[in-house]
């Protein structure tokens, strides 16, 4: 896969340019070394996707090459049937009206450019809220000592206990704020940030990168339960059921100081009150830092500020573990780095927002670069127009409902 990766430029006119064979843009000189150029002719990048036509994707679909990265919507598929089956609510005919709203969506080309890569984020929302209803005799066992002692192996204490020690409301507020509040609001935050100031077709790449990360988290905490903080402190190291309700933590005393039982009610009823490893909020942190550094590398250290508070609110309102922390962190990042290495595109010194873009670039990492002393080697560029019966290269960041080289689908980036 990596070594499909090359530099694509996509340009602006959808008129045949015989001069860009000629041109090759002013790329630093370790891009060049590493890179093989391929020019491929489409419409504007920036345009979104306005037909209705659902046999147009039919078409995408018949048209589509099929690749090792395809078996991602295998498991998804498989994921989505194991949630319609587990479910008790909603009933039967509701959930095959959502079946089938979520399908019209992802088959009308206006709707698929959205939803197809929502597709991860929407299974690990069913997934998470199907948690609820796995039948017992189904489940694992839930480990109560392994956390503890984790921490104490790794750390020398535990730190969620030494921090949440000396409770105040001023140190309440100010951890409410980042794990109750900030927390849920960042994708959106995130993602609006990454469709104005990302180069093109760097959304859909947070979107999935998001949801399976998400989706791979809540899998390990059905197949790994384990108790948070607050367990061990409301009832030390005693084993622990599946029919125990889930806390608020420290949230309780926020919602005290609020007059609210907001938090209380809501973690009461947590599909996944023993999902205490990996840490979500840590890894959520940590995958939005990660995106928005490669967006506005001169902000990195305002994203680390956030991803540290986010672990101090998580540790002092007694919902996690320091290991648990390290877990989510060490998922986003891999998920991050498949990522980078293989869709995200680059940022282009000089572009303020999507709209200034005229092509996108794939670095290549599979190429490692040339020795000081070897000759750099020649780049190769190929011009292709719309329409044409062949390509060497498809791109893989287009999808068979979003985008088809062959097609010349203008709308595969957003």
């Amino acid at each position: 896969m990596l070594s499909r990766l090359k530099y694509k430029f996509l340009n602006q006119s959808s008129e045949f340019r015989s001069d860009l064979s000629d041109s090759v843009p002013d790329l630093p000189r370790t891009r060049q070394d590493n890179a093989s150029i391929h020019t491929i002719e489409r419409p504007p990048i920036h345009r979104i996707e306005t037909s209705f036509n659902i046999f147009l994707t039919f078409a995408r679909i018949r048209a589509h090459k099929l690749r090792g990265s395809d078996l991602q919507y295998v498991f998804l598929f498989f994921v989505g049937v194991f949630c319609f089956f587990v479910v008790e609510e909603p009933k039967l005919v509701f959930k095959i009206l959502i079946a089938i709203a979520l399908l019209t969506a992802i088959l009308i080309p206006v709707t698929s450019q959205f939803f197809f890569p929502f597709l991860p984020i929407a299974a690990y929302l069913f997934l998470f809220y199907s948690s609820r209803f796995i039948p017992t005799e189904w489940r694992p066992s839930i480990w109560v000592t392994v956390l503890p002692t984790l921490e104490t192996s790794l750390y020398g204490g535990n730190l969620s206990s030494m921090l949440a020690s000396n409770p105040k409301p001023v140190l309440d507020i100010l951890a409410w704020l980042p794990y109750g509040i900030m927390h849920y609001g960042a994708p959106f935050v995130v993602s609006i940030l990454i469709f104005v100031f990302a180069s093109p077709g760097s959304l859909p790449v947070f979107a999935r990168s998001f949801g399976y990360m998400s989706l791979f988290g809540v899998i390990i905490q059905n197949m790994f339960p384990t108790c948070p903080p607050w367990y061990e402190i409301s009832n030390g190291l005693t084993p622990a059921s599946y029919s125990m309700p889930g806390s608020p933590g420290g949230l309780a005393r926020v919602d005290q100081l609020l007059g609210t039982s907001l938090y209380t009610s809501a973690f009461s009823a947590s599909p996944l009150a023993f999902g205490a490893f990996p840490s979500l909020h840590s890894a959520d942190s940590v995958l939005e830092a990660l995106f928005l550094s490669h967006v506005f590398p001169r902000l990195t250290p305002l994203f680390v500020v956030y991803v540290l508070w986010i672990w101090w609110s998580t540790m002092y309102l007694t919902h996690h573990y320091f290991i648990d922390l390290t877990g989510g962190a060490v998922l986003a990042t891999s998920i991050f780095l498949v990522a980078r290495w293989n869709f995200l595109p680059n940022p282009q010194k000089g572009k303020r927002s999507r709209w200034q873009y005229e092509y996108i670039e794939l670095a290549d990492y599979d190429r490692p670069p040339p020795s000081s002393s070897s000759r750099r080697p020649p780049l190769n560029r190929k011009l292709t127009t719309l329409g044409a019966s062949s390509l060497e290269d498809d791109d893989e960041m287009d999808d068979p409902f979003v985008g088809s080289n062959k097609l010349g689908n203008e709308n595969g980036y957003y």
